[in-house]
């Protein structure tokens, strides 16, 4: 019999009708609580597409909960992703990359980074203490400007041998490949047929 409550936001499962927010302000008014409830709570945020999930995903991720006790992951939302990746990205819908992120012990909170969001909207919603990042996403004078609206920016390295836009291209290649290795065959047989039919 299952016995959890509504209210088991932290608890086991992806309980993704509790801990994905939509709502900004709602997630401000959580942060905040979480604050008053717990003084020394130290609470994570960090941002970005996780198209296709992959083990550099799981290691960034467990990597930015060891800096806090909360960690929020703001996900780019489809129209943001095509424009900065292009028009076939992301692989996977936001809707299925935040219940992917769910799933994932160290994520605690998921909500959404659109496309026409102000600059750095979500930082200065929830005012981390402690901002995650990868080494592209800010400039050097960015992440000086972002020290106003956090406690502190940590800058990760990759935490994997290769990303997932890398890790489509290797796919992409394959394909070519296969693909040119057919038709050649293809175009061998016709021509053969031709010559043989003319002989």
């Amino acid at each position: 019999m299952n016995t959890r409550t509504s209210y088991d936001i932290f608890g086991p499962g992806s309980n993704l009708s509790e801990r994905y927010v939509s709502d900004h302000e709602k997630l401000k008014s959580m942060v905040d609580g979480l604050r008053k409830l717990l003084r020394n709570i130290k609470i994570v945020l960090t941002m970005g597409t996780f198209d296709i999930l992959h083990i550099g995903h799981s290691r960034y991720l467990e990597k930015a909960k060891e800096y806090g006790d909360i960690l929020i992951v703001g996900v780019d939302s489809d129209q943001k992703v095509a424009r900065r990746k292009g028009p076939n990205r992301p692989v996977i819908p936001a809707e299925e990359r935040r219940e992917m992120l769910s799933h994932i012990r160290h994520v605690d909170l998921v909500t959404d980074k659109n496309e026409n969001d102000p600059k750095w909207r979500l930082i200065k919603l929830v005012t981390p203490d402690v901002l995650v990042a990868t080494a592209e996403t800010y400039t050097d004078e960015e992440l000086e400007k972002l020290k106003e609206f956090c406690g502190q920016v940590v800058v990760l390295e990759p935490q994997a041998l290769t990303s997932t836009t890398a890790k489509l291209r290797r796919l992409h290649m394959k394909v070519a490949e296969e693909m040119k290795t057919g038709m050649e065959a293809l175009i061998r047989e016709a021509v053969e047929k031709a010559s043989g039919k003319s002989s």
